[in-house]
């Protein structure tokens, strides 16, 4: 099993928890350390599905994973992609 990595690749407005574009982090079943808990929520579903070998039809790579948090209003966009084993 790999394990899913996410990078923060685009932050706009104020990110109450103080995202930056380039931060990482390494997704488990426990909130990464530093990592916005309602970002975690969101991440956690598309994690799981790469780590145990899904992908998403509307991604080019079958490796990756685009997902924002839920605050439209300040958005963080993470990628998520597959780590080394």
């Amino acid at each position: 099993m790999s394990d899913v990595i996410a990078m923060v690749i685009s932050q706009k407005g104020t990110c109450e928890v103080g995202h930056k574009v380039g931060d990482e982090f390494v997704m488990g079943q426990k909130t990464p350390c530093d990592m916005c808990s309602w970002a975690f929520y969101t991440l956690f579903p598309f994690a799981q599905v790469l780590q145990f070998g899904g992908s998403f039809p509307w991604e080019e790579d079958p490796c990756k994973a685009i997902v924002a948090c839920p605050d439209a209003a300040n958005p963080v966009v993470f990628e998520l992609r597959l780590g080394l084993p």
